[in-house]
C-alpha cells in the first residue's frame, strides 16, 4: 500500500489494506465488525461480491500507528471507523479533491455526523439528510423468549435458494438498503457457507430467516432477520436469532453482535428479551445532489 504525502492513504489492494489495517480493526473486533466482515468478504469471494466496483480502502496513520480507517464498495455507502471532526474533514476533503461520488456514509453518531457536515463544505450543493439510526447490540447473557412458537431450525440448504433470494430483496427494500449484487448470488454465497438458518413450521414451511456472518476476530454478526409480513407476530424471527446465537457461540465466537433500526421499538425489545446489550450507536446519512434548476425556454 503505497505511502501518500498526505494523512490518508488510499488503496484498492485489499491484502495490503489489511497488512497495514489489520491489526487495528482486530484490536477493537465489536466496534470494527462491519469493516472486518466486509473486508473478509473482498479478500475470499472477490470485490463483485460486495460492490460493483472496485473498492476503495484508505487508513491513517499517525507516528507509526493505524488511528482510523474507511472503505467504499460502490454502490453503498462509505463505512469509517470512529474520527474525530478534524480528520473527518480531513478525509471528505481528500476524497472530493479525488472526485469520489459517495452516495453517504454510516459511522457512529459523533463520526457520522462530521463527516456528513464536512462533506457538504467540500462538495457544494449536496444535502446530507440522516436516513436511520441503528443501534450496535451484542449477546450477553443468552435468553429464550417464550413461549416458543411451535416448529424447528434448521440451516439453509440449495433447496431454499429462491426463497433466500426473494426474502433477502424483501429485506432491502424494507430497510432501505442499496443492494450491491444480485439477491440470487447473495443467497447462493450464504448457503454455501451456512450463513442462514431458517424457522420451519412443524409442517416444514419456511417461517423466517436469520443470517449470520463468519467468525472473524472473535466475532459473529447476525443478519439479515426477516420474516415475512404475513407471519410476523408469532415469534418466528426471535426463535431463528436465539439458534443463530446458540450456534455461534458453540462454534467458539467470543461476541454474538447485531444492528436494528432504533426506529423499530418491536426488534429492539425483541433482542434485549433474547439477551442483547446495547454497545453503540451509529448513524446512516445520504447524500443528495441538490436540483438542478429548470431550463428557462427561450
Amino acid at each position: 500500500m503505497p505511502r501518500e504525502p498526505h494523512a490518508w492513504a488510499l488503496t484498492h489492494d485489499v491484502d495490503a489494506f489489511l497488512a497495514r489495517a489489520g491489526d487495528f480493526l482486530r484490536s477493537r473486533p465489536v466496534l470494527h465488525t462491519v469493516p472486518l466482515t466486509v473486508t473478509h468478504a473482498l479478500r475470499t469471494r472477490g470485490p463483485g461480491t460486495v460492490g460493483t466496483r472496485a473498492p476503495v480502502l484508505g487508513l491513517l496513520e499517525r507516528d507509526g500507528d493505524v488511528r482510523a480507517a474507511f472503505f467504499h464498495t460502490p454502490p453503498r455507502r462509505l463505512n469509517v471507523t470512529s474520527l474525530s471532526d478534524e480528520d473527518a474533514d480531513a478525509l471528505a476533503a481528500r476524497l472530493a479533491e479525488l472526485g469520489h461520488d459517495l452516495p453517504g456514509v454510516t459511522a457512529d453518531r459523533p463520526t457520522a455526523a462530521a463527516f456528513a457536515g464536512a462533506w457538504q463544505r467540500h462538495r457544494t450543493g449536496v444535502s446530507a439528510p440522516l436516513a436511520r439510526r441503528d443501534r450496535l447490540y451484542r449477546l450477553d447473557t443468552p435468553a429464550v423468549p417464550g413461549p416458543v412458537p411451535p416448529g424447528r431450525p434448521r440451516r439453509a440448504a440449495d433447496g431454499d435458494r429462491e426463497l433466500l433470494a426473494r426474502w433477502y430483496g424483501e429485506f432491502a427494500e424494507a430497510v432501505g438498503e442499496r443492494t450491491a449484487r444480485a439477491a440470487d448470488d447473495w443467497a447462493a454465497a450464504r448457503i454455501a457457507d451456512g450463513g442462514v438458518t431458517l424457522w420451519e413450521t412443524p409442517d416444514g414451511t419456511p417461517a423466517a430467516m436469520a443470517g449470520r456472518t463468519p467468525l472473524i476476530a472473535g466475532q459473529v454478526r447476525v443478519g439479515p432477520v426477516y420474516t415475512p409480513a404475513a407471519l410476523r407476530g408469532r415469534g418466528y424471527a426471535g426463535a431463528a436469532t436465539v439458534e443463530v446465537g446458540r450456534a455461534a457461540l458453540a462454534s467458539g465466537a467470543d461476541e454474538v453482535l447485531l444492528f436494528t433500526d432504533l426506529s423499530n421499538p418491536t426488534s429492539n425489545g425483541l433482542y434485549r428479551r433474547i439477551g442483547y446489550r446495547p454497545v453503540a450507536d451509529f448513524d446512516v446519512y445520504d447524500f443528495e445532489d441538490a436540483p438542478r434548476p429548470a431550463a428557462t425556454p427561450a
